[in-house]
């Protein structure tokens, strides 16, 4: 069968994070090291192995190991067209590649590239756009979890609320409701303490340290209409984040739908 897909699209991303080859190696390429920076992870650590990224209630990404060398280098391709809902014959897989080189200082280089060809519609470059400013925020939730978490196993909440706003409007509401200042300032967040380690256009990720240590990423994107979501992802780190999470996530989700947004 002729394939349409012949136009490229290509994200590349390199960043420096602490640890051995080994234990970036952990954090990339396993189940339990992606769930605790990126999206709920499962992969058959192998090549040929299958793997999924939950996107939220119904929602995911399948895919399976290209190529399996630890603790060096990670191919996998996710089923783009699926994903799309598209046809098969309009979309070529989505091929990730992890690279991991070490540095001298006890650090590693990680270089990823993401690509894949379509028919060159118009959504297509706004997708890969889109996809690559969500992405790279994930790297600096690699570089905290490396630096303080690493090796540990995450437990994930996650929140979101719409509002009838453009994103900018919604954005603003958020920092000056928490009170964000820039990196390296003390954050109180609904009773959760911790250090801003970035401020992103629409996105502030801060490490926690009580009640329950870990990671939290506020961000915000905006949706079709001049409406515009506002969403939480923490990632906690203890033996007790588990029941903090069940209690945490419907106030969470209470918080976010009650922003004093403009109207």
């Amino acid at each position: 069968m002729t394939t349409t897909t012949h136009v490229p699209y290509r994200l590349e991303i390199a960043v420096e994070v602490p640890g051995t080859p080994e234990q970036v190696w952990q954090a990339v390429a396993t189940a339990q090291g992606m769930s605790a920076w990126f999206l709920p992870t499962q992969i058959e650590e192998r090549e040929g192995g299958a793997l999924h990224f939950a996107m939220g209630p119904g929602m995911g990404s399948d895919g399976h190991v290209v190529r399996w060398d630890p603790p060096q280098r990670l191919v996998y391709e996710e089923d783009w067209a699926a994903l799309m809902g598209k046809d098969p014959t309009e979309l070529s897989p989505m091929t990730s590649e992890f690279v991991v080189e070490a540095r001298s200082g006890g650090t590693c280089v990680v270089r990823v590239t993401t690509s894949g060809f379509g028919t060159g519609a118009d959504w297509e470059q706004e997708w890969w756009d889109d996809m690559g400013d969500q992405w790279r925020p994930y790297f600096d939730h690699l570089r905290v979890y490396l630096a303080h978490f690493t090796g540990q196993e995450a437990t994930q909440v996650e929140a979101s609320a719409s509002h009838p706003v453009d994103v900018a409007t919604l954005w603003s509401t958020v920092v000056g409701t928490l009170g964000v200042g820039d990196a390296g300032t003390t954050l109180d967040v609904r009773g959760s303490t911790g250090t801003v380690e970035r401020v992103g256009t629409r996105q502030v990720l801060v490490r926690l340290t009580a009640p329950v240590p870990g990671m939290l990423s506020v961000f915000a994107y905006g949706e079709a209409d001049d409406r515009a979501t506002v969403a939480v992802r923490a990632y906690l780190f203890s033996p007790d984040a588990p029941e903090h999470a069940r209690r945490e996530e419907p106030a969470w989700q209470e918080w976010l739908r009650g922003l004093p947004v403009p109207v």
